[in-house]
């Protein structure tokens, strides 16, 4: 140990002023490749504290060669581009290995692989082997048991939230500002301990943001340029409960128990999602004894040893997916679906007999269902998911189950409009909720609450209306002239009426109907033609047509006027500008200071004109 060669990983750990500290080597030689310089330079100018913290070392041994404590040098030649490239398979530390074998040294590494390697060539080595400390981070001082996650920034008061599911309060937990410097000393602990702690995973590490899993905190640590000031925000899950705490009714309890093998979990970010899912997978591990594993990025569940988490093998999903092909867990939890290639992931496995549970961000119960519907085939959606818990303020709230079916859908009549339906039914009551179809092109996720919506006593149209309505003018629009006045109006269950100039009528009729009688094929009702005049702007004023409904004021200006601007007057005087909708109407809310004006002009007999602009 009198000539001693370090490594990089020796010289980040302070290997060489712990040995001669705590040891009796009198005025040791230190010779330091300059390889190792080279990376930990580009380490720190990476703004990563494993460099900086191995420069600073290097900065304390030339201050004990100041006093007279050892002799240090630097030797050995750069590392090339080649060598950077392949760091990974060796190449700097084998130009290491060549500085200790011509300098006739003791190499000092940190590195197994290193040690051994140095061993085989033949190459005195001493392997020092830094002992894992166990020592809580010093952001575990801000929790205590109500507090869900906590929020540092520089030049910002430390905040936190506090509460449960549904109850969560943002508060200042002190007035301190924090520096940069001093979150700086923050991140250094928490990536040092993702080093040595067996228990803590560096998740995630991109330009600009790291993300930390130690233990049951998720760390998130983002800095310049990703932001525009260091941060951090950790999140730990604030309830550890059971599913019986859950309350579920015998039926649902049934249903997880032995049928339900395609689940996703809604609910809104905060909603307690974690928490359920936590629940559910300990229930089917320790009380119905089947394999559960879990698909996490980061890995951020709280679960008993038994269940193995994993994380994205080698960066990707399918391959961890590959892996648990042949592992065939009983069940396995994806935790959170939000790409398209997690979706079909969980669509692959599922498929593959896997009883799977995905965790979803949804605002309502039907969003999960509807998330997973636009990404894969129709027909295979009951195969894929068969129950949808919905959880809100930490409570689950509603339950639906998907079946297949082949019918009319809800809202149109004519029975050769049958197709294979999706019914979203509600699980306790078998209420209809949704129903999800094609149309044309389209994939159709229907609200039954909205189908035949009615208001006041007032009709109104339909969503089936509105889809077919906008499906039949999409269709029409691609055979006329692009600035061709077009509207369609769907009449009744059976019928819609096309409004077009009359100059296109041939196009849209086609030779012996054959064009038309291949819409109505497509959409499936059958359509009418009406001719709407084409008229050059009209300056002259004419005389308006006024409904009072006991909601509103129509000004009726006819179809022809369809999509127009016009300006009212009373007794020529001017009182409004106002477009038409396609049917040639104003609509005038009552009760408003204008419908009130017009009200007074017809009851005292004045003249309602409109201009066209």
């Amino acid at each position: 140990m009198k000539c001693i060669i370090p490594d990089t990983s020796a010289v980040i750990i302070g290997a060489i002023s712990e040995i001669i500290e705590n040891s009796d080597i009198d005025y040791p030689e230190i010779i330091v490749p300059e390889a190792v310089v080279c990376e930990l330079e580009h380490q720190a100018n990476d703004n990563r504290s494993e460099g900086h913290r191995g420069l600073k070392e290097l900065q304390k041994l030339q201050d004990l060669q100041d006093e007279g404590k050892l002799a240090i040098s630097f030797k050995g030649k750069r590392p090339s581009n080649y060598d950077i490239r392949y760091a990974k398979s060796g190449e700097i530390d084998s130009i290491i290995r060549d500085v200790a074998r011509s300098e006739m040294g003791t190499l000092l590494t940190n590195d197994k692989v290193q040690a051994e390697t140095a061993k085989a060539q033949g190459i005195p080595v001493y392997y020092y082997e830094q002992k894992y400390i166990e020592k809580p981070l010093s952001i575990e001082k801000f929790f205590d048991e109500n507090t869900m996650s906590i929020h540092l920034k520089e030049n910002v008061c430390p905040m936190a939230k506090k509460g449960t599911p549904g109850h969560i309060d943002f508060v200042i937990l002190n007035e301190k500002r924090y520096t940069h410097r001093e979150i700086k000393e923050i991140v250094d602990e928490i990536l040092d301990k993702a080093k040595s702690d067996p228990k803590t995973y560096l998740e995630s590490e991109k330009e600009g943001s790291f993300v930390v899993q130690s233990r049951e905190y998720r760390i998130s640590i983002a800095y310049p340029p990703f932001s525009e000031a260091l941060e951090i925000t950790i999140v730990r899950p604030v309830a550890n409960i059971s599913l019986d705490e859950y309350r579920l009714s015998d039926k649902l309890l049934k249903r997880i128990r032995t049928n339900a093998e395609g689940i996703l979990i809604a609910g809104s970010p905060g909603a307690g999602k974690s928490t359920f899912v936590q629940a559910i997978a300990k229930y089917y591990s320790s009380k119905l004894n089947k394999i559960v594993k879990t698909m996490e990025s980061p890995r951020d569940l709280q679960l008993p040893d038994e269940i193995t988490q994993y994380s994205p093998l080698e960066g990707s999903m399918e391959n961890t997916a590959d892996v648990l092909l042949l592992v065939r867990p009983d069940y396995t939890i994806y935790d959170e679906l939000r790409k398209n290639t997690d979706f079909n992931i969980f669509a692959d496995m599922r498929l593959a007999g896997v009883g799977m549970i995905g965790v979803v961000h949804a605002t309502r119960p039907i969003d999960a269902i509807q998330r997973i519907a636009s990404r894969v085939e129709l027909g295979v959606i009951p195969s894929i998911v068969d129950t949808s818990i919905y959880i809100e303020d930490g409570k689950v709230t509603s339950v639906y189950e998907t079946k297949m079916t082949v019918k009319v859908p809800t809202g149109m009549k004519e029975a050769d409009l049958a197709r294979p339906v999706i019914e979203v039914r509600d699980f306790e009551t078998g209420e209809l909720k949704n129903e999800i179809y094609t149309y044309g092109e389209q994939t159709i996720v229907m609200d039954m609450d909205l189908v035949n919506g009615t208001e006041s006593g007032e009709k109104h149209k339909s969503s089936v209306d509105k889809i077919a309505e906008k499906e039949i003018l999409r269709k029409i629009k691609k055979i006329l002239p692009k600035k061709a006045k077009v509207d369609v109006e769907v009449i009744s269950p059976e019928r819609a009426n096309i409004y077009i100039p009359e100059d296109y009528i041939p196009k849209i009729i086609g030779k012996n109907g054959k064009r038309i009688a291949e819409i109505e094929s497509d959409i499936g009702i059958s359509l009418g033609v009406e001719i709407i005049e084409e008229q050059p702007k009209n300056k002259t004023p004419f005389e308006v047509d006024i409904t009072h409904t006991r909601k509103q004021l129509i000004l009726e200006l006819g179809r022809d006027n369809g999509r127009q601007n016009f300006d009212i007057y009373v007794e020529g005087e001017y009182l409004l500008t106002a477009t038409t909708s396609k049917k040639g109407e104003i609509k005038i809310k009552n009760g408003i200071e204008l419908s009130d004006l017009i009200i007074e002009a017809i009851e005292m007999g004045l003249e309602i004109t409109a201009v066209k602009k």
